[in-house]
């Protein structure tokens, strides 16, 4: 059995038969990989910026906060914690009942380095619509790093990504991710790791 459907596989073998506490513990298990690494790259940014400075229709192409070394740290913190989680599964299976998904090394990468492509993507955007740095985008800032993640994980390891996100599981992450940004940016904010609470 792939170790990505374990979670799924023993509740139902196509998913839906999850119990709502199992369905929101591996939306939030499955996804942690990507929501860390946007928070690492704030905390190791600064360096080069990935756009070189370049500009396109008189408005950067990413801008300063989106730099090689903020991307690098980023896609390090999500694969390290895909290793940790995986370390932790047994435990984790014990104490809950049931075993929440084990990261393939090729999903663990699709997804901290999706999440990072997914808000480079979202940065190029910004910048295309005229926002400035930093400028809220609702919907866009809540979702970006999410469906960057899953793409770029599916591409690297289709079987894990389709294993684990039954439909029930990426309803949760749909619903529950733009909660926790709004949460954990708030709270970099209050702290002084943000510039702006959104």
């Amino acid at each position: 059995m792939a170790d990505g459907t374990r979670a799924i596989k023993s509740h139902g073998p196509d998913g839906p038969d999850m119990e709502p506490v199992a369905v929101l513990v591996t939306a939030l298990w499955a996804m942690l990989p990507a929501y860390v690494p946007n928070n690492a790259a704030v905390l190791a940014g600064g360096g080069r910026p990935i756009d070189g400075g370049r500009t396109w229709g008189g408005s950067r192409l990413l801008g300063d906060g989106k730099t090689w070394r903020g991307t690098a740290a980023g896609t390090l913190a999500g694969f390290a914690l895909a290793l940790v989680l995986n370390a932790v599964n047994a435990t984790a299976e014990s104490l809950l009942g049931f075993g929440p998904p084990r990261f393939s090394l090729l999903a663990a990468v699709g997804l901290a380095f999706g999440a990072m492509c997914g808000d480079i993507a979202a940065s190029f955007l910004k910048r295309r619509t005229g926002r400035e740095r930093g400028a809220p985008f609702p919907g866009l800032d809540q979702l970006d790093f999410v469906v960057g993640a899953l793409c770029v994980a599916a591409v690297l390891d289709f079987g894990w990504v389709s294993g684990v996100f039954s439909f029930p599981v990426l309803a949760v992450v749909l619903l529950v991710t733009p909660l926790l940004h709004v949460l954990t940016n708030a709270i970099a904010y209050a702290i002084g790791v943000k510039d702006e609470p959104w």
